[in-house]
């Protein structure tokens, strides 16, 4: 892959958004409840400990994931693959990275906080 190749834009683009995002979220939850700020599911909003235990794990598990495309962008600079094929790749390992998020959070609050 060369150094022009949209799939190392989405990485590098997106791998940053989450860690500079990831950080400012860890550096300043949302206080309270609400519907517009924040790691907001079902079971982060059933409590005000829930929402204050969500927001600081899915900070953590935000900029895991930043980190993560920001190193494969930089594996991905080396890749023998078509342009075509790294594109597939790149958007397979944003969805990858979201879904890490979203499924990490989710286990660790049904872990903490039990039905």
């Amino acid at each position: 892959m060369n150094s022009d190749s949209q799939a190392l834009y989405i990485l590098v683009i997106t791998g940053g958004i989450f860690a500079i995002t990831a950080m400012l979220m860890y550096i300043f939850p949302p206080k309270r409840i609400n519907f517009l700020y924040g790691y907001r599911t079902a079971s982060s909003m059933k409590s005000e400990e829930s929402w204050k235990f969500a927001q600081r794990f899915s900070a953590i598990a935000m900029l895991q994931s930043g980190l993560g495309l920001l190193l494969i962008s930089g594996l991905a600079t080396f890749s023998p693959f078509s342009e075509t094929s790294n594109t597939v790749i790149a958007w397979i390992a944003l969805i990858a990275a979201i879904a890490f998020m979203f499924v990490r959070t989710e286990k660790a609050i049904k872990i903490k906080f039990p039905v």
